[in-house]
């Protein structure tokens, strides 16, 4: 067999790609973003990052339903850009989601650590990538079935908070809108803390264009793609917007508690939770937290698998990472990704705690790279070849607000990018300015690379 297989449902995609976008940047993060730039910053940069995605989810969502494909993002760079471009977006986002399961198993390991401090973090990464690399071994419905009910239980808290919050706030003095007016709230630092809390709101949208990695696997594909996209995005734009409410509401953006990210115990769902089940709140939001980072490796894997495979398929990798076993999964380029996702590993060896920080830092820009790569393919597609196709009336599945809404990502993610450094802070040396620019770096690197291999 040559080709993958199309098992995944409509409820597997919506859940694959809900599993690679929920995790530490909302039970974590979120209230660390209220104490950077206050309830009105976080919850405005919040909602215009989510407009943002809205216009690439339906850009891609146009051109996976006219071709749905397994190499998605860098296929349609390929097609509509330029193979230079393909080639160096195929690579960024393999190595993007092939870093990032690294990056997801460090900070399961150090979950980890909360109950077993007195054991080598490494042993806890070594147990969860054998788990996620055995889900991605057999049929790709199994990989489904195991990421839909992991994406299950995360939504079922996030659900559950947002219920159990409400109510809360229903017992609040005036609603509790008044920790909107304390110091200088709702815009907590004015704009230096509206642009740190843009950047965080992006990191957590990412993961919500494996949606068009899953079309090549995916039953019906005009059907179920076009609805799995406006699912995910609402879905997921209701549980950050308002959770992010919710906690503004119910604890002041100055609260010092909201300052700590690694801390179960300063988690602002644990705070809310721990009001309805005491002491035992800080262990059931580290044990949802442990499944948000599983599901997100999980995820990481299959995203990575198959954007590798679609590159030896197309000549851009050597042509044996094409191999399928016999339930048509990309066994190869399993491999030899999982090779590159045990780089966690090496954490036992330097610190868990800086591999992590680092390996953020990079995955964090190859998914804006990635981001850039849909909205200006898109804007290729529509004005390049579809009139040659016969218009849009080919079409099954139309983006809105052409070609606006293409030109307002690619500004904005260009801003975002450009914007990275302001999370160094006064103080950074030139090796932290390298890694955080590391990904655009290596993009580059590439692309010219090919370019002049081309014209051999």
């Amino acid at each position: 067999m040559s080709d993958l297989q199309q098992r995944l449902e409509s409820r597997h995609v919506n859940m694959i790609a809900m599993g690679g976008s929920i995790g530490t940047g909302i039970f974590l993060a979120s209230g660390y973003a209220i104490f950077v730039g206050g309830p009105g910053g976080a919850l405005a940069a919040y909602a215009i990052m989510a407009v943002i995605v809205y216009f690439l989810m339906t850009s891609l969502g146009e051109m996976s339903t006219y071709k749905p494909s397994s190499g998605s993002l860098c296929d349609y760079s390929n097609l509509y850009v330029g193979k230079s471009f393909g080639f160096a977006m195929g690579y960024n986002y393999w190595f993007n989601w092939a870093i990032t399961i690294a990056a997801e198993l460090s900070a399961a390991a150090l979950v980890m650590n909360y109950w077993f401090p007195h054991i080598n973090p490494v042993w806890f990464s070594i147990l969860f990538f054998i788990g996620i690399f055995i889900a991605n071994l057999f049929s790709v419905k199994v990989y489904g079935e195991t990421e839909y009910w992991l994406s299950f239980v995360k939504v079922a808290v996030i659900i559950v908070f947002i219920v159990l919050g409400l109510a809360s706030i229903y017992h609040q003095p005036d609603f509790g809108i008044k920790r909107w007016t304390l110091g200088d709230a709702p815009f907590h630092q004015g704009w230096f803390g509206f642009i740190s809390v843009f950047l965080f709101a992006g990191f957590s949208f990412q993961g919500t264009e494996l949606v068009g990695v899953a079309s090549g696997e995916t039953k019906n594909p005009e059907t179920n793609i076009p609805k799995a996209i406006k699912l995910v995005f609402w879905r997921l734009t209701l549980f950050y917007i308002l959770s992010i409410a919710v906690i503004s509401l119910l604890i002041a953006y100055n609260d010092p508690r909201l300052a700590t990210q690694d801390n179960v115990h300063m988690s602002p769902y644990t705070l809310v939770f721990s009001n309805y089940m005491g002491t035992y709140a800080a262990n059931f939001i580290n044990i949802i937290i442990l499944i948000a980072l599983i599901s997100a490796a999980n995820a990481s894997m299959y995203s990575s698998t198959r954007i590798l495979w679609y590159l030896g398929k197309i000549g851009q990798a050597p042509k044996f990472v094409t191999n399928l076993n016999k339930h048509s999964l990309p066994i190869t380029a399993l491999i030899l990704t999982s090779l590159v996702g045990s780089v966690v590993f090496v954490s036992s060896f330097i610190g868990n705690g800086v591999v992590f920080t680092y390996l953020v830092q990079i995955s964090s820009l190859c998914g804006f790279l990635a981001w850039f790569g849909i909205a200006l393919s898109h804007y290729k597609f529509r004005r390049n070849i579809l009139p040659k196709l016969g218009g849009v009336g080919v079409l099954k599945y139309r983006a809105k607000f052409y070609p606006w809404a293409q030109i307002i990502s690619m500004i904005a993610i260009v801003l975002i990018v450009v914007a990275q450094f302001v999370t160094l802070g006064d103080h950074y040396n030139i090796l932290d300015f390298v890694m955080i620019y590391s990904s655009l770096i290596l993009f580059f690197i590439l692309y010219v690379g090919h370019k002049l291999y081309s014209l051999r």
